[in-house]
């Protein structure tokens, strides 16, 4: 698809539907993370937002925002497919750097899965770099567990 005209913009309850969508096509979810929950989430906490990107009433990309005052994060970052390589994912990252940038907040990180070679290619161009800390995680209930 070429690239078209698309304006980024908070979500809204009407989008939730749309937003699942979005995020089935890119491959971002996990049977043990339900995407409402993760939704309602977002839009009900303070340090958090949810931005999307519109071209003419579609959803074609996301963001989720948060931070604990001294880092961001940056998740479910998605394009659609069909609309990849037109300047959207960058301009979600333009955006979530600013809005971290705004609440003083001098750090900003994402999840990545290691094999997945595109989007860290996509993160190192636009200045992001590997570090050094492992992320470790203890599922607290059997509902959330991989495989349960």
């Amino acid at each position: 698809m070429s690239a078209g005209e698309f304006s980024l913009r908070q979500f809204a309850r009407a989008d939730q539907h749309g937003l699942v969508e979005l995020w089935t096509a890119c491959g971002l979810l996990r049977p043990w993370n339900n995407p409402l929950e993760d939704i309602h989430l977002c839009v009900t906490t303070p340090s958090s937002e949810l931005v999307v990107a519109d071209s003419a009433g579609r959803l074609i990309g996301s963001a989720m925002l948060g931070h604990d005052g001294h880092r961001g994060w940056v998740y479910y970052l998605a394009v659609h497919p069909n609309w990849q390589r037109n300047g959207i994912g960058r301009s979600l990252m333009s955006y979530a750097e600013r809005w971290m940038d705004e609440r003083q907040v001098p750090k900003i990180q994402a999840m990545i899965r290691a094999d997945n070679l595109p989007v860290r290619g996509f993160y190192r161009r636009l200045g992001y770099q590997d570090n050094d800390v492992q992320v470790v995680e203890k599922f607290l209930n059997q509902r959330s567990k991989p495989n349960a």
